[in-house]
């Protein structure tokens, strides 16, 4: 099966590119694919985030496992799209380089039958032009977050004055 695709720039104007991909293609590929769909290198870590319908970020799949003695964390050479990706769950994120944080919303927009002669994966579509530096991000505070009561009971905790 094959894939069409289309990974958003977080941020105010349209920038995007659609493509078609083989649903078992693994993560890590589809990770080259979008870097250099978008002109990146690809030589900066990155990861995704399977997530809800309102982009709400869940489970994370790493290029490489940075912990020390390794973890549960799912990896993109050892995931396929097709696992992470379905028509119940058509949605991922996408971060590339995480000291710039470019960040992409991925949604898979059509599930189709693989054409004879056609190559995969292949870029459908590509609008806007990827800005010099990662968008702006606004993050928005909790507003049922109380700081001033946090600060009132600062006495109660158990620190020590001389710690250091």
């Amino acid at each position: 099966m094959i894939y069409k695709i289309r990974i958003i720039l977080d941020a105010e104007e349209d920038i995007f590119r659609d493509v078609e991909i083989e649903a078992s293609t693994t993560m890590e590929d589809f990770h080259n694919v979008i870097a250099q769909s978008f002109g990146f290198l690809g030589n900066e870590m990155a990861s995704f985030y399977t997530c809800d319908e309102n982009w709400n970020q869940d489970e994370e799949i790493a290029l490489f496992d940075m912990s020390e003695k390794g973890s549960d964390v799912r990896l993109m050479n050892e995931t396929f799209l097709e696992d992470v990706m379905t028509e119940d769950s058509p949605k991922l994120i996408y971060v590339y380089d995480f000291l710039s944080m470019w960040t992409f919303f991925v949604e898979l927009a059509d599930i189709v039958e693989k054409e004879s002669g056609q190559s995969y994966p292949n870029l459908l579509f590509s609008f806007g032009e990827l800005p010099e530096s990662p968008p702006e991000k606004r993050f928005e505070a909790d507003p049922n977050f109380d700081f001033d009561d946090t600060f009132e009971n600062y006495d109660d905790l158990d620190f020590d004055e001389n710690w250091n």
